[in-house]
């Protein structure tokens, strides 16, 4: 009884905090979620971008770049493994112009390399079924890059760090850059290009975006920086500014997995495009989007051909892909609702920091709520629908009975 009660008067409250916001501009909404989140996690600060369906954009910024200097909507940051979604709607552009397929060994386009069986194919790279090992769950390799950090690794040099593979291909799946750094090499054969110049060619120059760069093949604007706060490698000192600190090493090691810089708007534009099929045919969508479920890990419950489909819980109880990403000194969501062609992208700077995630969740709330597609059901997401149904019966039979003895002793 008691447990219904308090769910009754939790739905109250809430109808009562609903209506109250009701008169409240989306984006006053959107502005205080960032500004709240960037004294409860500490973070210097956020640049974030929202898509809705008639195309309308909201830019919002809060806190420092650095002194007093504040986060510009134009700022770039380093976006981490979201990176891999770009690398897989390549291969699947160049899949369309019949330059390579998805079904192609790594023997028609590498040469051989230990532990790495040659008769996986381009999907078991972009979907993580590859079972090849993850090159930085090798102590080596790090210890390695600190003693020069300026250092470019070439690709070669980075898989001479792998080795046995969890399991066969195709016989499991296990997130590694190890899939996405040949995927990266395979493209450049294919293409006789370089990444950067494909993702121009490709993407970039189609859909108008100005400001977006991979480093160490692009010339990325020095002053247009956010900077960007961590440890380089060690996590010792997370106030520490590490913007023009040596980075060379991590940004060739993670090649094809990560690298990409970019505005928040120019990525939620990017999002937008790519999920509303004006980037792919309708076909390459459809198998970026072939699932592989798992047990979830973090937010994430499964994983298509670089895109991740988040859990539940992440996402208000709606169905929500994208791709996170991590890098030195920023934490990225870029995040697309389907059902209600809705886009989401959020970026911090800093690393690690559980800011972005709370961030990102709460914007997809406040949108939802403002196309009115839910109301109470944040308050529940972490209740199963079958526990929330039994408390609302009970609730209302106990006002009703509540109700009668009031008016038996009314009366």
């Amino acid at each position: 009884m008691k447990v219904a009660l308090a769910f009754t008067l939790t739905i109250l409250i809430s109808l009562a905090i609903s209506s109250c916001d009701e008169d409240i501009p989306i984006e006053r909404k959107i502005q205080t979620v960032l500004n709240e989140e960037i004294d409860a996690f500490n973070i210097h600060g956020v640049s974030a971008s929202v898509i809705v369906p008639d195309r309308k954009i909201w830019d919002a910024v809060g806190g420092l770049s650095h002194d007093t200097v504040s986060i510009k909507p134009e700022m770039l940051f380093a976006i981490g493994s979201v990176t891999k979604n770009f690398v897989a709607a390549l291969a699947l552009k160049l899949a369309e112009e019949n330059i390579l397929s998805m079904e192609d060994p790594l023997s028609k386009w590498l040469p051989d390399f230990p532990y790495i069986d040659n008769k996986i194919t381009i999907r078991q790279l972009l979907n993580h079924t590859s079972g090849l090992y993850m090159f930085w769950d090798n102590q080596k390799i790090w210890d390695d890059l600190k003693k020069d950090r300026s250092k470019i690794w070439s690709p070669e040099e980075v898989l001479n760090y792998i080795k046995e593979p969890y399991f066969p291909p195709g016989k499991g799946w296990r997130y590694s850059n190890t899939n996405y750094l040949l995927m990266a090499m395979i493209i450049k054969k294919a293409t006789a290009s370089n990444l950067s110049e494909n993702f121009r060619k490709y993407f970039w120059q189609p859909l108008g975006i100005s400001n977006a760069f991979l480093s160490l093949e692009d010339e990325i604007p020095q002053n247009k920086l956010a900077h960007v706060y961590g440890d380089n490698f060690n996590f010792d000192d997370l106030n520490k500014d590490v913007t023009f600190l040596p980075r060379n090493s991590h940004e060739s090691i993670t090649y094809g997995s990560s690298g990409v810089f970019i505005t928040a708007h120019d990525l939620a534009f990017w999002c937008h495009a790519l999920f509303e099929e004006e980037v792919l045919q309708e076909s390459s969508i459809k198998e970026m989007l072939n699932f592989i479920e798992f047990s979830p890990t973090a937010n994430m419950r499964a994983y298509g051909l670089g895109v991740q489909l988040y859990t539940r819980r992440f996402s208000s109880g709606e169905d929500a892909i994208g791709h996170g990403g991590g890098n030195i000194g920023t934490t990225t969501y870029m995040v697309y609702l389907p059902e209600h062609h809705v886009s989401i992208v959020v970026m911090i700077n800093a690393f690690p920091n559980q800011g972005a995630d709370a961030i990102t969740k709460s914007l997809i709330r406040i949108v939802l709520r403002e196309m009115n597609v839910i109301g109470l059901i944040p308050y529940f997401e972490f209740f199963p629908t079958g526990f929330i149904i039994i408390c609302a019966f009970i609730s209302l039979i106990t006002l009703i009975i509540f109700r009668r003895r009031i008016w038996m002793r009314l009366n």
